[in-house]
């Protein structure tokens, strides 16, 4: 097979998420990008909505990608892509570098279609000859130079926008031409793939007013080909390793439900905290799942203090934008652990325990991490905005070597962002955080020692990673923990080499305090597109 010239800008085909009532259908219609044409002026630095929020322009993931990557619309004299009457114009090309929007509610608008909503099953199918349609056209368009073996597009989607996605990728009935093959990576803002609850129930099946079933987990089962690992996980969040690479997709996940303004602040209610005021954090993720139904990789997954929609939405957010074109150009990729070693409880708790006493405690680990040089953070969780990784005190006792190995998010890089173009290296500032938890000894709050917002550790690290330049070079990485102030990357240390090309590096925290913490943060580096020709 040819290599495809254009490697990484391939076309995007933008899938929106849902639309529950006539009204919004017709809307959605109504608006030639589906949403992804909305920007921001505003951007809430803060979790407190009392404080005025800062003015920080984002122009809209349609606008930035035309002006960072040279990407364009499809759209010819009123007409899109799947109208005969684009082709029949022979100046009509479809170049690599095209956002193609899905309008998969033109058919149930009643402003262009005929007010019948189809299936979600029909809308994956239709996904697939749409990628096909690209396929043809931009292998039809000589300037691209791309055979059709070589041609690959990207899937991105909000919210049952991912699931549509999901349809096509790994239920093979809604596939019949194997479009998939053609799916290179796969990004999702807030996608509910685990299903969406409001007040602590999953949306019933029985709901199928205006689709709404649409996210109850059996249903989800059934459309995602899911039926088998339902029944034994009671989770839907899963994507077969044998139908579509899980390190391929990325999870884009909200933490701010307080924003989001639907049916006047009632969906944020019921869906409560945890959430992006519609979609649950802990269901916006997504893992492999391997043939012999043992869970595989996670996928690659980053937070943001974000709603589901709105002015301060995910999709307009210029933190999700960053996510989603280091994902899709980026040249480095960071996988971010925590190893936990040793936990050790407070004196009298630990006595308690040796007398035999149960104890609760919750460990949550902030992360945040942040580039050089930017004014916002790639993955950004914290406890305040209940996005933490958590490890309960029974998780660690039972099962430490198992539990106490947290995946917390992936961090991607990108040549063309470096603050100072001269230098090789990319760089990020991981801040760690564990609270301090509210010990419990036989389900009795323990308070003699506690103070409210403690941490057993914190601290930010900086990490610097100079790749190879040749094949058989090793990967330059230094590091500086930061303690109170700022300090250079002065300390180099040894990148293990893994499988899969990739080098891991482990730098060890201690709290060094009892109550405290021990362990390590563990850093997956791997180039990323290295196939990419770029031209910036």
């Amino acid at each position: 097979m040819m290599p495809n010239q254009n490697t990484p800008f391939h076309p995007i085909i933008y899938v929106r998420g849902y639309a529950m009532t006539p009204a919004e259908i017709d809307e959605t219609t109504a608006d030639p990008f589906c949403g992804f044409n909305l920007g921001s002026t505003v951007y809430r630095a803060v979790p407190d909505k009392t404080r005025q929020p800062r003015k920080y322009i984002f122009e809209s993931p349609v606008v930035r990608l035309a002006s960072d990557f040279n990407y364009s619309d499809v759209y010819e004299d009123g007409y899109d892509i799947l109208d005969p009457e684009w082709s029949a114009d022979p100046d009509n090309k479809l170049a690599s570098r095209s956002i193609i929007i899905y309008r998969y509610y033109d058919g149930a608008s009643h402003l262009i279609g005929l007010g019948k909503t189809p299936s979600i099953e029909e809308f994956s199918a239709e996904l697939g000859e749409l990628i096909l349609r690209v396929r043809k056209l931009v292998c039809a368009n000589p300037d691209n130079g791309v055979t059709p073996d070589a041609f690959r597009c990207y899937l991105v989607a909000h919210s049952m926008g991912g699931l549509v996605c999901r349809g096509l990728l790994q239920n093979t009935k809604n596939d019949k031409n194997n479009a998939r093959q053609y799916v290179d990576k796969f990004f999702t803002y807030a996608t509910p793939h685990d299903g969406i609850e409001m007040a602590g129930v999953n949306v019933p099946s029985w709901l199928s007013l205006a689709d709404m079933d649409n996210f109850n987990r059996k249903e989800m089962a059934r459309y995602l080909d899911l039926e088998k690992e339902y029944s034994k996980t009671k989770s839907v969040a899963w994507i077969p390793e044998d139908l579509f690479p899980p390190d391929r997709i990325f999870c884009m996940v909200g933490s701010n439900r307080m924003d989001y303004e639907v049916a006047k602040g009632l969906s944020r209610t019921f869906a409560g905290h945890g959430s992006d005021g519609l979609v649950r954090i802990e269901n916006a993720t997504l893992s492999g799942i391997k043939a012999d139904g043992t869970q595989g990789t996670p996928c690659a997954k980053a937070f943001a203090y974000r709603s589901h929609s709105g002015f301060f939405g995910i999709v307009n957010s210029v933190e999700a934008y960053q996510n989603l074109t280091r994902f899709l150009f980026g040249d480095v990729r960071v996988d971010l652990w925590i190893d936990v070693e040793e936990i050790h409880l407070p004196s009298e708790v630990q006595k308690a325990a040796d007398a035999g006493s149960k104890i609760n405690a919750l460990y949550q680990f902030e992360v945040l991490a942040s580039p050089r040089g930017k004014l916002w953070y790639l993955t950004r969780r914290t406890a305040e905005e209940d996005s933490v990784a958590c490890l309960t005190h029974d998780e660690w006792t039972t099962a430490p070597k198992k539990n106490g190995s947290q995946y917390v998010s992936t961090v991607f890089l990108a040549n063309r962002s470096r603050v100072n173009k001269n230098r090789r290296s990319l760089a990020y500032s991981m801040s760690l955080g564990v609270r301090v938890p509210d010990y419990e000894i036989d389900r009795i709050l323990w308070v003699n020692e506690h103070y409210e917002g403690g941490y057993l550790f914190r601290n930010s690290i900086v990490l610097e990673m100079v790749p190879p330049l040749d094949r058989g070079d090793k990967w330059k990485v230094n590091f500086a923990w930061q303690d109170q102030g700022t300090s250079a990357t002065d300390t180099e240390i040894d990148a293990k080499s893994i499988k899969g090309g990739k080098v891991e590096v482990r730098i060890p925290f201690d709290s060094a305090t009892t109550p405290g913490i021990k362990g390590k943060i563990r850093f997956v580096v791997s180039a990323w597109n290295p196939d990419a020709v770029m031209d910036e």
